[in-house]
C-alpha cells in the first residue's frame, strides 16, 4: 500500500472513532469516487458528509488541504477543491497529537486549496482571520458567525424556536 494511502486510510479511522466517541453514527460510502470519505449522524439528526485530511503541525500550524488532485501516469490531471455543495465537514486528523479538527465546509467559500489552524498565536501579533484549532476540536458550527440577509427583520422568538434545527 502506498504511503499516502495508509496515510488516509489512518486518519479516516481516527475520525471515524473519534466521531462514534462523541455519539455519532458512521458509514463508509463504497468505491473511491466519492467527494466525501464518511458519512456521520446523530441519532434523529441529518446524514453529513465529511471529507477526511491527513494533516501534520509544522511551525504551530496544522496546514489542512481543501483540494484533491487526480493523477495519471503521476501527471496531475484534475484538482477538487471542496465546497459545501460537496461536502458538510473536513476532519483534519493530526497524528502527532493523536487530534481531530473539524472545519465545517461553510468556511471554503467557493474552493480553496487550503486553511491554516493554529496552534499558537502567530509571532506578529495579528488577530483577524486567524483560525485558533482549539475551536474546531469539535463537529459543531459554534464558532461560525451568524449573519442575517440586510433589510429583514428577525423572526418572532415562537418563529425562531419552531424553524430551529438546534
Amino acid at each position: 500500500m502506498a504511503p499516502l494511502k495508509a496515510k488516509g486510510d489512518l486518519a479516516e479511522l481516527k475520525v471515524a472513532c473519534d466521531l462514534v466517541e462523541r455519539g455519532y453514527r458512521v458509514a463508509i460510502p463504497f468505491g473511491e469516487d466519492s467527494d466525501f470519505d464518511l458519512v456521520c449522524w446523530k441519532p434523529d439528526g441529518p446524514l453529513e458528509r465529511v471529507q477526511v485530511k491527513y494533516s501534520k503541525i509544522r511551525q504551530g500550524v496544522i496546514e489542512v488541504r481543501c483540494a484533491s488532485s487526480s493523477l495519471t501516469n503521476g501527471k496531475v490531471r484534475a484538482v477538487k477543491r471542496y465546497t459545501a455543495e460537496m461536502i458538510d465537514w473536513i476532519a483534519a486528523f493530526e497524528p502527532t497529537t493523536d487530534t481531530c479538527y473539524y472545519v465545517h465546509a461553510s468556511e471554503l467559500g467557493a474552493g480553496r486549496d487550503r486553511l491554516s489552524l493554529r496552534i499558537a498565536p502567530p509571532r506578529n501579533g495579528q488577530v483577524i482571520g486567524i483560525r485558533y484549532a482549539a475551536d474546531y476540536r469539535h463537529p459543531v458550527r459554534a464558532h461560525l458567525p451568524v449573519m442575517e440577509p440586510a433589510g429583514f427583520e428577525p423572526a418572532t422568538s415562537d418563529l425562531q424556536n419552531r424553524c430551529s434545527t438546534n
